[in-house]
């Protein structure tokens, strides 16, 4: 029920601890929205936006709350390739910016090399770190790193790694 701005708002003020609605965030809120490529949007309400937009507005709100750690648990997974990909660049944009350390649970093998540091594949029921690799891309990484050897090594590896873990 409240626009974009206003629930970054509402996040900020109560980080704050003044509570509030959240009008009072001001530059900081237009600062977030800027950095997630929002700015001209806060005054939108979340139904008004595309689904890559609104990927968009829940990392600003998770930025809002200056976390430690920020926790994506499929946050692309709903979106189409193209906003998907998008997204995925975004977010090392906002990281790039930020470096926040980032838990992102994801099914796709080359977007986590491709958004990655570390992949930790993890068994099938019961849930085990199965294997940890270290992404040794270089960064800042631009979408042209798929067509890498390099990149295409790493998700070949997790890969077969991946069905010997589900034989």
């Amino acid at each position: 029920w409240l626009t974009i701005r206003k629930n970054i708002g509402l996040l900020r003020n109560l980080v704050a601890g003044r509570g509030g609605n959240g009008s009072s965030a001001g530059a900081a809120v237009d600062d977030l929205l800027r950095v997630v490529g929002l700015d001209g949007f806060g005054d939108k309400f979340p139904h008004q936006l595309s689904g890559g937009m609104q990927q968009r507005a829940s990392i600003a709100r998770a930025l809002a709350l200056d976390p430690a750690v920020l926790l994506m648990d499929e946050p692309f997974g709903a979106l189409d390739e193209i906003t998907r990909d998008r997204m995925a660049i975004e977010l090392m944009r906002v990281w790039q910016q930020y470096r926040k350390t980032v838990l992102f649970v994801t099914h796709s093998l080359s977007e986590a090399v491709l958004l990655s540091d570390r992949v930790v594949l993890m068994s099938p029921r019961p849930g085990r770190v199965q294997r940890i690799f270290e992404i040794d891309l270089p960064r800042p990484r631009a979408p042209e790193i798929r067509l890498m050897p390099r990149f295409q090594d790493l998700v070949l590896e997790i890969n077969r790694e991946l069905y010997a873990v589900m034989s």
